[in-house]
């Protein structure tokens, strides 16, 4: 199993930590017959040799120990070398040729994976065809091979492991172009209707779903329900596979962490992923799920709308309403799940608006979380209804502010509430100007208030703001941040913040010289003891300070024309977000739409990431931004998030791209 490993010179070799010295080790661990040092050795295994997808040369090395171990019965854990070797075989962007030749070698030894497609051990047979189907690079033989064990098999894991591969199998091979992935069409369709068991009917409708969505039935989304509510039936009473405690290793907590059904969590999250942009289907479905008798279901269909909420713009009033349903459930995990997907959805979570104010108002313990460890912060529901704008989250606001326990967080959910929330800004006040100049605590206590007094427009924080400015010590943690949010606030406070130019005029030596002027400018509108400091920024090395200070130029307008040489030079080099923000920048300046309008189209298509720049630079042109409204009325139109890979602060972006593209379409003065 081992014979050569001495051999190998692993001090030459590297992986994610460096020299691969540890992985002998490491691979005699996943032998042992001790369950927690296997789970070490395999934490190690995904920490260095295959950190994060990635394969090295000491990767490479290891796959003919892993397949000796895959290989051995006498070896507990096979089934986690498997699951690892298809891992590896997986990836397809490594640096070189280290792809190719990890799975060449694969490919090489993927005997091993027909040998355990009959082995006694139910986990390696649920392992073993995603390897079958990935490396033995024999169509005829694969589709024997899962046919043959699809008739014998009685496990139902390894059924539906062995229905998820028939549908990796036709996708890999294509039904229009090869007779056997046509085959295992045929097979999934056969396996989606009876009298087959309800689990093995999903999974073989997900995986048509993924390769063949004409083999579909018509009534496919009632058809799914009635499934769940099957299979849920057959569950009930059933035990789930981590409920028990495990080895407390990274791998043992990480499965901890998995839903309790996690079977159904793969089986509808592989329908909801295949049928992709049907989102009609996928919004009944989801309220199906959301109103099943189990709560597991249920638990499962909140966690797979958040993916749907994140990608599609539409389609979320009702899957909202039923999530806001599961706030009064007596199941702790499905409670924290519809709060944790509520708090993401910012304005979205309106439907959900009464049930969340029910619990801040009657659940008052809710209302603060206290965590293991650090500052307490706002309680899920409270911070759900707050960032959906409902007025009602202020008067709770107002007493917390006034309590003995005050979350640090408490300022960051102010702006979401608009107006309603100026009579909070005495006591916000009042908070930041008992905010420790030096604590390690400074930074976390003092952004969110001055976020808040800035969105409130309070002219009476100017005191308190100064303060921080004057009075923070050098190599305070995160004086930087402070720093930027104060004279954000001072920013936005304009000409009533007149008290600052002396301390502004100072801070233009510093490191947070761009910033600085952005303040000055608006508190003095004075071009001429701005503009020096930000052509400098301008022409320097640093990316983000020459795309901030292309920013703030552009807010001056024509003033910054002297600025123009260096806009027009960073606008035609630099990354796409430097290159767009100085585009516009020119545009405010000096108008010449024509040069750049192709930039910016070009920009808004190829990276989304630059839309809201393009978006607030057509709202401050007014109507000569009409060139590009076109494209703004598009994406108003749009049925997908701007940036679905975005996670989970991806609603957020998405809906403050949304109202700029309104603001500016509507004109100024008009809602």
């Amino acid at each position: 199993m081992f014979r050569g490993i001495d051999e190998v010179d692993w001090a030459s070799l590297r992986h994610a930590s460096g020299s691969a010295e540890d992985v002998p080790g490491l691979l005699r661990g996943l032998a042992s017959a001790d369950p927690a040092e296997r789970q070490t050795a395999l934490d190690g295994m995904y920490g260095t040799v295959h950190h994060e997808g990635g394969v090295y040369d000491a990767t490479l090395a290891c796959v003919p120990f892993l397949l000796a171990l895959a290989g051995r019965a006498e070896v507990r854990g096979r089934a986690e070398v498997v699951e690892l070797l298809v891992s590896i075989g997986d990836i397809d962007g490594a640096p070189g040729d280290l792809a190719s030749s990890t799975r060449d070698a694969l490919c090489a030894g993927a005997g091993v994976f027909e040998r355990l497609a009959g082995d006694a051990d139910p986990g390696v047979r649920r392992a073993a065809p995603g390897a079958l189907v990935r490396f033995l690079g024999r169509p005829a033989r694969v589709l024997a091979l899962l046919r043959e064990r699809i008739t014998v098999e009685r496990d139902d894991g390894v059924l539906l492991a062995l229905t998820e591969s028939l549908g990796l199998f036709a996708r890999r091979y294509r039904p229009a172009d090869d007779a056997h992935a046509a085959e295992a069409v045929w097979l999934l369709t056969e396996l989606s209707g009876p009298p087959h068991g309800p689990g093995l009917r999903l999974a073989a409708l997900g995986q048509l779903a993924g390769c063949a969505q004409d083999r579909l039935p018509a009534d496919l989304v009632p058809t799914v329900v009635r499934l769940l509510r099957d299979r849920s039936g057959q569950r009930a009473g059933a035990g789930h596979p981590y409920d028990c405690p495990g080895p407390d290793t990274l791998a043992g907590r990480l499965r901890r962490l998995r839903p309790s059904d996690e079977e159904g969590s793969r089986l509808l999250r592989t329908l909801h992923s295949a049928l992709g942009g049907r989102v009609s289907d996928r919004v009944a479905l989801l309220c199906g799920q959301l109103t099943s008798p189990d709560p597991l279901d249920r638990c499962n269909g909140v966690w797979m709308s958040a993916g749907l909420f994140r990608e599609w713009r539409t389609g979320h009033a009702e899957p909202v309403t039923l999530i806001g349903n599961q706030l009064g459930a007596e199941e702790s995990r499905l409670h924290d799940a519809a709060v944790a997907v509520l708090v993401e959805l910012f304005t979205l979570a309106a439907p959900a608006a009464d049930r969340l104010h029910a619990l801040v108002t009657y659940r008052p313990e809710l209302r603060i979380r206290h965590g293991e460890r650090g500052a307490p912060a706002l309680g899920g529901p409270l911070k759900a209804l707050a960032q959906a704008g409902d007025t009602r989250a202020v008067p709770t606001l107002a007493e917390m502010l006034t309590g003995p326990v005050v979350p640090n967080d408490l300022g960051l959910v102010v702006p979401h509430l608009g107006g309603a929330a100026v009579p909070l800004a005495p006591a916000l006040r009042r908070r930041l100007a008992r905010v420790p100049l030096d604590a390690p605590d400074t930074a976390e206590r003092a952004v969110p208030l001055l976020s808040a007094l800035a969105a409130l427009g309070d002219v009476e924080a100017t005191p308190a703001v100064l303060r921080l400015l004057r009075g923070m010590p050098d190599g305070l943690r995160r004086r930087d941040a402070v720093t930027a949010a104060a004279l954000r606030a001072l920013g936005v406070l304009g000409g009533a913040a007149r008290e600052a130019i002396p301390d502004l005029h100072g801070l233009l030596r510093t490191d947070s010289a761009v910033a600085t002027a952005d303040a000055l400018w608006s508190v003095t509108g004075d071009a001429d003891a701005v503009l020096p400091v930000l052509i400098r920024e301008l022409s320097g090395t640093g990316g983000g300070h020459r795309r901030h200070a292309a920013a703030v130029l552009g807010r001056l307008g024509p003033a910054a024309r002297p600025a123009l040489p260096g806009l027009r030079e960073l606008a035609a080099s630099g990354d796409a977000l430097a290159r767009t923000t100085a585009a516009c920048a020119v545009w405010r300046t000096a108008g010449e739409p024509e040069r750049f309008l192709p930039v910016l189209r070009s920009a808004w298509v190829e990276h989304p990431c630059t839309r809201r720049t393009i978006a607030e630079c057509v709202l401050a042109l007014g109507p000569a931004g009409a060139p590009l409204h076109e494209a703004l009325r598009a994406e108003l139109a749009a049925p997908r998030r701007h940036r679905s890979d975005a996670g989970v602060h991806g609603i957020r972006e998405d809906l403050a791209l949304l109202r700029v593209c309104r603001e500016a379409l509507a004109g100024p003065g008009r809602p």
